[in-house]
């Protein structure tokens, strides 16, 4: 499921930049198939790094994998609750994300959404008119690396989430750079030109 928050942009408007952010273990901590609200707990610094990212021109996505709507253990209505929540916390003007998209699959299901997926992304980059070079994928997984690089984007990896600076060095390609979180990854960030 998609919602797109803050409309595309009009034709002829110069390609911007993003961060498509995962959402448990990058901005909330990660709670096993998360459905309550009252289990939302934003990660240290979530807030100060998305209010930077945007002062320096950058739209902001969430791509979040919820197999436990799959499996039967929550709903997609229960994932947006969460959502909202999230939001809330954050306490920066709303809507803060331009664009959400879930994907409720499951391992074995056809994938659609599902990272490493890099529909969402692709789709995404042409909708809001986005450079991919000026483009980033942020998670706490291989698959969200994984998506961003398929995607032909720019994939950076946090240590938030299950994974340290140790762990990530046997999994990612060349390149692919390694933050201890979300404001250490938008400290690196270049100002991006974007005309609203």
């Amino acid at each position: 499921m998609i919602q797109d928050f803050i409309p595309p942009p009009a034709a002829g408007t110069p390609p911007g930049a993003a961060l498509f952010l995962d959402r448990d273990g990058t901005i909330i901590h990660d709670r096993h198939y998360l459905w309550e609200p009252d289990g939302v707990e934003l990660l240290p610094g979530a807030s100060t790094a998305l209010s930077n990212a945007r002062r320096l021109g950058y739209r902001l996505f969430i791509l979040t994998n919820q197999s436990g709507i799959a499996r039967g253990l929550y709903g997609m209505a229960d994932v947006i609750r969460c959502n909202e929540r999230m939001e809330e916390l954050l306490g920066l003007p709303r809507p803060v994300f331009d664009s959400v998209c879930v994907a409720p699959e499951g391992p074995q299901d056809p994938v659609e959404y599902r990272k490493p997926s890099p529909r969402f992304i692709k789709e995404t980059v042409a909708r809001y008119r986005l450079d991919p070079a000026l483009c980033w994928m942020v998670g706490d997984r291989e698959s969200d690396v994984r998506a961003g690089l398929e995607a032909g984007i720019k994939s950076a990896a946090v240590c938030t989430g299950k994974l340290d600076a140790a762990g990530w060095s046997r999994l990612l390609p060349p390149g692919v750079p390694v933050h201890a979180g979300l404001v250490e990854l938008v400290a690196t960030l270049p100002a991006a030109n974007r005309h609203a």
